[in-house]
């Protein structure tokens, strides 16, 4: 039974469908326990267009029609495990070689937060004279409980710099998608940096991803062309620079202009803003190794280097974010 499974495995993947070592595992497991039609398409289908193509393949191999979807169907604790591992597989997965678009639209980022100049009511903190007086007037003149107040809270700018250069097409997409879900909810500027500057802000404000990300490809010039990290940081800061903000430079670090002019505008940009954080799409894969003329430059002026090539690794950049 088990070398046909296999064997159906290598036929979906000759139809086109992703059937890495992860799923066929859970495929196998799956089917110890539920119908094999149904161990198949819950473990080896990550897509709605993989739906005709497994029922062909399935007609085909073990012959037969496949059995039509119930309207009720019991799913027991380990079918369940089996989509929840399944998830948690994806989510460490490079998002270069597969399409992460629906783990992304699940992330719930939060902004960073600061202190606001504006008093608010407060148990504790500094006496606010004024309200403890109006309470004493309204009691006639009884000593009234002292009122207070203290400094609030407001969420802090954050600042997204997406390299669109050649070298980082493989990433491009998912990473707008990242930065159309984070504009959405949180207070947000987004520009992309290739040979040039582009502000995108506008057209990620969009609600439908699809229309958000066609928008900003079309406002673009420099989709997938050469990189300039240095021309491009040195044109925010005469111009868009924010002060106190959060910003997050999503780039591989491969620079063809000047890396000392790279160096010196991200040294510039870390005395304006409260945080860098330089998120790198090859720092989380094994035996990677800072290597690049860009990495080199801009290292001493970061503070922090995250991984970005991963669902999993853009919750730990939240993370970071949040608690800048």
């Amino acid at each position: 039974m088990t070398e046909a499974c296999v064997g159906f495995t290598r036929v979906l993947r000759g139809a086109g469908l992703r059937c890495g070592p992860d799923r066929v595992q859970a495929f196998l497991r799956a089917a110890e326990h539920v119908d094999l039609y149904w161990a198949g398409r819950l473990t080896l289908c990550a897509d709605p267009d993989d739906l005709p193509r497994y029922d062909a393949a399935f007609r085909a191999y073990f012959g037969g029609t496949p059995p039509r979807p119930r309207t009720e169907v019991e799913l027991d604790s380990f079918t369940v495990g089996v989509a929840a591992s399944d998830v948690e597989v994806l989510k460490h997965k490079d998002i270069s070689e597969f399409d992460a678009a629906p783990l992304i639209a699940r992330l719930r980022p939060l902004p960073p937060r600061r202190r606001s100049r504006r008093l608010r009511r407060a148990r504790r903190g500094r006496l606010d004279l004024a309200r403890t007086v109006r309470a004493m007037i309204a009691t006639g003149g009884e000593i009234a409980l002292p009122r207070h107040r203290r400094r609030g809270e407001k969420a802090r700018r954050l600042v997204l710099l997406i390299d669109v250069s050649g070298s980082m097409a493989a990433y491009s997409d998912a990473l707008l998608r990242f930065a159309h879900v984070v504009a959405r909810a949180v207070p947000t500027e987004v520009r992309t940096i290739g040979t040039r500057l582009t502000r995108v802000t506008r057209q990620l404000q969009e609600r439908d991803p699809e229309r958000a990300l066609r928008a900003a490809g079309r406002a673009i010039p420099d989709f997938e062309g050469g990189t300039r990290l240095g021309e491009g940081l040195r044109w925010f800061n005469q111009r868009w620079r924010q002060r106190g903000a959060v910003v997050v430079l999503f780039s591989d670090g491969w620079e063809r202009g000047d890396p000392s002019l790279l160096a010196t505008e991200l040294a510039r940009l870390r005395r304006t803003s409260h945080k860098v954080v330089w998120a790198n799409p090859h720092a989380g894969k094994p035996g990677y190794r800072p290597v690049q003329s860009g990495v080199v430059a801009a290292l001493p002026h970061v503070d922090v280097m995250v991984a970005g090539h991963s669902v999993h690794a853009l919750e730990e950049l939240l993370e970071v974010v949040r608690n800048a």
